[in-house]
């Protein structure tokens, strides 16, 4: 609800209050961000800040904006801090309060930047000031979070210059830790923390997108806060493009942050009677620590962010070609990996890049859309007949917003491709960018990728972009607005067609995606040990329905890890599984044990993709649990064995103490050959452990690991469910778990009627 009362708002849910108030002179006063109060609770909550500051206070007969929590500022009058507008010139950036309005539901933006949906209240704030700017503030509150974004409208008779303007600022009180996801292509989402102080702390990315250098979203916790407990605010940004957030700390405790768009190069001109609309901020607070945060930040992304027609929908279990053949491949090889991808329990095959114009590699076609028959003589409508019959849904990928020089486009339009200065153009893996800015651009991608589904009756899309821009500025953030703009034309009509978006992996990975592709590409390393880590860091700000998650080929490409195909599995089940590898080469015991990874995936796939997720105690690794009314699944994945591992456990949460639940281990198997020279003293016949016949017994048959079964309260289970043993270097056991390095369990945990 949004109460107004003697210009006091209160913005509260269920779960958190947003407080502030106009002062006498008119300012904006941030009272509150946390936990649930009235707005009776105002002075109370509002900072006292005495009779003065000396030469650092304000103008003569106003209040002490350099010590004052505020909603918003301008340069200057006494508030020192980063102001979230600039402009050109000397036009004021100073606002004052005029008037309020309470809408129901959202109010819409008037361009094309996308914004959270469903069930709200809205407050919108109109400010003006002596420069004859007005600046409307607006507040959308949700079940589980707030957005804020910012309005400004040219009502002079001149055009004026914004160079910066933020979608939200808020000054809160108290000491606090930023965390922020960083990292680069294959190395997506490494997490850092820092305590906040006077220097401050940017969050930024200057690539043209999102970036997986600095992921948009991050978390501010008070010191001390835990997965389960202490306060933690999760902030965001729908947005796709360069963005920049800083909090910085001042000496009397307040801090200040600032979201946006990224103000590097930023020229914005607006003409008289024109606005200009920033990006939806994101922010959720709990005081359950960083789960309860995760837990509120992806239920409103799965309730109010990916397209309605997604919400709370099964994903599929899909098969991509790209990492079992790349660019080599024919329709025959095609229809042979789809027999044996229907034939492990696939629902989607999808072909990746490689199937148009000239395009044997990197470096040529991109950008035309022409069938190449060569490799398709039947074309995208042949092959999706040929799918359909064998019961599989076809999927195709794209990259629509790049060219290769060597291509029909780029030869017939070289100035559509984004270039420096005197026409200079910078490659990058050999292509160039599209400007989406353009409106002739914008209609050729929206014509030919609409073409191409629509002739291959294609059922899912991997919308693919694999290089950073050299766009910034107002630049950067037309090319997002087309970029969105595209998007909305192509997939709005066509709302039953799953979009995946892409970029090298993470490199956007956020929320102003997601408003299109309920689900993206979590990054190009499918080393199940390094996606482990990327997916668990994804989670404490968005759903794991969200992320693209394939097993892949061990030995790994890009780290040699030759990892368990159990362990791959039940990494990818916290996510879309998915299967990317040639399964040409698989063996029978390889294929029963996808069959079953395949099989299990489907019986608790509503749980896995859209269970509340919580990251728990590990004693040795990661652990991670999705639970639902239907069933608890935790997942247990350990790094390096150690010599004699000791006793180990587990620990979900969320289960009825008092009630019975049982616990199950999903059944997995070992390959013999694993064991090497270990074979000689536990078989009745000398074997060498690299000879024909443990070769042969390794491809056809597995060993069982053990099954862990019992039954307890859980109470009991939330205390610490001990774990069958480890190999400990003492023998063959059948009750003990038999792993390696990197082994790994999930445990099915349902309640006993």
């Amino acid at each position: 609800m949004i109460l107004s009362e003697n210009n006091v708002f209160l913005l509260r849910n269920e779960e958190m209050s947003y407080l502030f108030r106009v002062t006498e002179h008119g300012n904006l006063e941030h009272l509150h961000f946390g936990a649930p109060v009235r707005i009776a609770d105002a002075d109370a909550l509002a900072v006292k800040y005495g009779t003065g500051w000396g030469s650092t206070g304000g103008p003569e007969g106003e209040e002490f904006p350099m010590y004052l929590p505020l909603e918003w500022s301008g340069l200057g009058r006494g508030d020192y801090r980063e102001s979230p507008l600039e402009m050109a010139g000397e036009m004021p950036t100073g606002f004052k309060f005029s008037y309020s309005k309470i809408h129901e539901g959202i109010v819409p933006m008037e361009c094309s930047l996308p914004q959270a949906k469903g069930n709200a209240e809205t407050l919108e704030i109109v400010c003006s000031n002596v420069g004859g700017l007005t600046l409307h503030l607006y507040y959308t509150l949700f079940d589980t979070a707030l957005c804020r974004r910012a309005v400004l409208v040219n009502n002079t008779d001149r055009d004026v210059v914004i160079r910066k303007m933020m979608s939200s600022m808020l000054d809160m009180q108290g000491t606090y830790e930023m965390t922020t996801f960083n990292g680069s292509w294959i190395a997506e989402m490494q997490s850092y923390k820092a305590p906040v102080g006077m220097s401050g702390i940017v969050n930024e990315s200057t690539t043209g997108f999102s970036s997986a250098l600095h992921n948009p979203g991050f978390m501010l916790s008070e010191p001390g806060a835990s997965e389960d407990h202490g306060v933690v605010y999760g902030f965001n940004l729908i947005y796709s493009g360069n963005h920049y957030a800083r909090v910085q700390r001042a000496n009397e405790g307040i801090n200040r942050i600032v979201q946006g768009i990224s103000p590097v190069s930023f020229e914005w001109k607006l003409a008289p009677a024109e606005a200009f609309e920033t990006p939806e901020a994101v922010m959720t607070y709990s005081s359950d620590g960083y789960n309860g945060m995760s837990c509120r930040m992806h239920r409103f992304v799965n309730e109010h962010i990916v397209p309605e027609r997604w919400r709370g929908k099964d994903r599929p279990v899909l098969y991509n070609d790209w990492e079992g053949c790349m660019f080599d491949f024919n329709e025959p090889k095609l229809m042979s990996l789809a027999k044996k991808a229907k034939k492990l329990g696939c629902e989607l095959f999808v072909l990746d890049d490689g199937w148009f114009g000239a395009r044997d590699n990197d470096k040529a076609g991109l950008g035309d859309y022409s069938v190449n028959r060569k490799k398709l003589p039947h074309g995208l409508s042949g092959l999706q007949a040929k799918l359909e019959k064998l019961g599989l849904a076809f999927g195709l990928w794209f990259e629509p917003e790049a060219v290769n020089p060597d291509s029909d486009l780029f030869r017939a339009h070289p100035d559509w491709a984004i270039s420096e200065e005197n026409g200079v153009v910078v490659l990058g893996r050999n292509e160039l960018l599209l400007d989406l800015g353009k409106q002739e651009v914008r209609d050729y991608i929206v014509e030919n990728v609409s073409r191409c589904i629509d002739e291959g009756k294609v059922s899912y899309v991997k919308w693919d972009m694999n290089r950073h821009s050299t766009a910034l500025g107002a630049s950067a953030h037309r090319c997002i607005l087309g970029l969105y703009e595209c998007l909305q034309r192509i997939f709005g009509p066509r709302p039953d067609v799953l979009l995946e978006s892409c970029s090298s992996g993470g490199n956007r990975f956020d929320l102003g995606m997601l408003c299109y592709s309920p689900q993206i590409w979590s990054s190009d390393d499918t080393d199940a040990v390094e996606r482990c880590r990327i997916q668990y860091n994804l989670s404490y700000l968005y759903p794991q329905s969200t992320i693209g998650a394939h097993v892949s080929e061990a030995p790994h490409s890009q780290t040699l890890r030759n990892t368990p195909l159990s362990t791959r599995g039940n990494i990818s089940f916290f996510g879309l599984l998915g299967y990317e590898f040639d399964l040409d080469n698989l063996s029978p015991a390889e294929t029963d044990e996808i069959t079953n990874q395949i099989a299990f995936y489907k019986q608790f796939r509503h749980t896995f993709q859209f269970g509340q997720l919580r990251r728990l105690r590990a004693e040795n690794g990661i652990s991670m649990q999705v639970a639902d009314d239907d069933a608890c699944l935790v997942g247990l994945f350990q790094g390096l064995v150690p010599a004699a591992p000791g006793y180990e456990r587990i620990f979900p949460q969320g289960l009825m103490p008092e009630r019975p639940y049982h616990v199950e281990s999903r059944k997995q198997w070992l390959n013999a050959a694993l064991f090497g020279g270990l074979l000689r003293f536990v078989l009745p016949i000398k074997v060498k452990p690299d000879g024909i016949l443990v070769r042969t017994a390794g491809k056809q048959y597995r060993m069982q690991d053990a099954v862990q079964a019992c039954t307890a309260s859980g109470s009991a289970l939330m205390s610490g469910l001990s774990l069958n043993a480890r190999f400990m270097g003492t023998g063959y056991d059948p009750s003990m778990r038999m792993q390696g390095d990197f082994g790994s369990n999930i445990y099915v945990i349902t309640e006993e009627k």
